[in-house]
């Protein structure tokens, strides 16, 4: 939820999340698509709530497991960085 501590990002497996802020929808999220990054970067609070709007498996990445995936994979970093930046588009928009 939207102003909730975070310590672990998401990857969507199957499903769709929505990323809300209040009754908004700020983005979809489907599978191979991440979310929560900021938080598991810089340790912020949520700055959207996630919902699951159909049935969704998650694979939840804490902060070592990150590391592990930046270090080991960095295809991983690279596909992170595109997730964030299409947020920021996507928020930039409503600017």
């Amino acid at each position: 939820r939207e102003g909730d501590s975070g310590d672990d990002m998401y990857g969507v497996i199957s499903g769709e999340v929505e990323l809300r802020r209040g009754e908004d929808v700020v983005l979809r999220i489907g599978p191979d698509g991440t979310f929560g990054e900021l938080a598991i970067i810089d340790a912020s609070p949520r700055s959207l709530t996630a919902v699951a709007v159909e049935p969704t498996e998650i694979a939840v990445i804490n902060h070592r497991d990150f590391l592990f995936l930046v270090h080991e994979t960095p295809t991983f970093a690279i596909d992170v960085m595109r997730s964030l930046s299409r947020l920021i588009h996507e928020l930039s928009a409503d600017i």
